[in-house]
């Protein structure tokens, strides 16, 4: 039902990640959100591992708000039921992304946020 983690980094500065993350460390940028303009978001693999980091002006409620993870599902609505099954805490309800995706916010045992999505039509 589950098949891919990644976190993702919140920043009030994502120029200054990306001087580190992809200038310092070699990281390659893979995806910008949006395409054109100030990016809000950016997906940059580094070896065989992805990295997300979203812009993040103001902290949020939550115990972590500087790290999420972001894990991909066959089915977000699926996979957010078994979850709410299960106790979780469901922070945000399943919806239709503009990029594509449907991505849900649930919070872990301890308090992180955790997005389940799945994946836009190829």
């Amino acid at each position: 039902m589950f098949d891919e983690v990644f976190p993702i980094l919140a920043t009030p500065d994502l120029e200054r990640s990306l001087a580190f993350y992809r200038d310092l460390l070699g990281g390659e940028v893979t995806y910008r959100f949006p395409e054109e303009g100030e990016s809000v978001y950016v997906g940059i693999r580094l070896g065989s591992s992805h990295l997300g980091i979203g812009r993040q002006d103001e902290p949020g409620d939550l115990a972590n708000d500087r790290v999420t993870l972001w894990i991909y599902a066959e089915d977000c609505d699926a996979g957010v039921a078994r979850l709410r099954d299960g106790g979780v805490v469901v922070l945000q309800e399943p919806a239709d992304q503009p990029w594509g995706e449907r991505m849900a916010m649930v919070a872990d045992p301890d308090g992180n946020r955790v997005i389940i999505a799945s994946r836009g039509p190829a």
